[in-house]
C-alpha cells in the first residue's frame, strides 16, 4: 500500500483539520482494509471487536502524527485504566449507540488544542463496523464540533448522527 499522508499545518481551524483528515481517510481506508482483511477476519473470531482496534492502529496514527508535528495536542489527559487504540482514540471518550448489529457506529472524540494549549474544537472519528463478523461497511469519517466540553460534545455527536440518518 502506498503511504498517503495527511497534510496538517500550524494554525489550521478544526474545520480544515477535519477536511484534510477526511481526504487522507478516503485515500487509504479501503486499500488498507483489503490488505488487512484476512488477518483481521481471523482475529475477529478470537478477539471480536478488538480486531477493529488493530485496523485503527494502522489507519489513524499518520493523521495524529501529522497533527502533533504541526503543533496540535490531540490526546488529552490519560488515566491508568484508559484503553487507547489508533494512537489517540480513547474508549472513555467514545460512544456506540447507533446502528444495527451488522452496521454499528462508534464515535470517538478528541479535543484538539493549538500550540498555546487552547482548545480549537473537537474532532469526531466515526467507525462503522459489524458485531456479527469482521466488516467495515463504509469509510470511517471525521466530523468536527466547535464545542470542547464533554456534555456539549455528546449532544453534538447525537445531532451529527441524527442529521446523517444513522440515529
Amino acid at each position: 500500500m502506498k503511504k498517503e499522508l495527511p497534510v496538517m499545518e500550524s494554525g489550521m481551524s478544526i474545520e480544515t483539520i477535519g477536511e484534510a483528515g477526511n481526504r487522507y481517510i478516503a485515500a487509504v481506508w479501503e486499500e488498507l482494509y483489503k490488505e488487512m482483511y484476512e488477518q483481521l477476519a481471523q482475529a475477529f473470531l478470537e478477539i471480536e471487536d478488538a480486531a477493529y482496534g488493530l485496523y485503527l492502529d494502522q489507519l489513524m496514527p499518520p493523521l495524529f502524527d501529522r497533527l502533533e508535528e504541526a503543533g496540535f495536542q490531540v490526546l488529552g489527559a490519560v488515566k491508568e485504566d484508559d484503553f487507547i487504540i489508533g494512537k489517540c482514540l480513547k474508549f472513555s471518550d467514545s460512544l456506540e449507540k447507533w446502528g444495527t448489529e451488522d452496521h454499528r457506529i462508534r464515535l470517538f472524540w478528541n479535543v484538539i488544542r493549538n500550540e498555546r494549549h487552547e482548545p480549537i474544537g473537537t474532532l469526531i472519528t466515526s467507525i462503522p463496523h459489524s458485531h456479527l463478523k469482521f466488516d467495515i461497511p463504509g469509510a470511517p469519517q471525521l466530523y468536527v464540533l466547535a464545542q470542547t466540553e464533554r456534555e456539549q460534545i455528546v449532544k453534538g455527536m447525537r445531532e451529527i448522527m441524527s442529521e446523517s440518518g444513522e440515529a
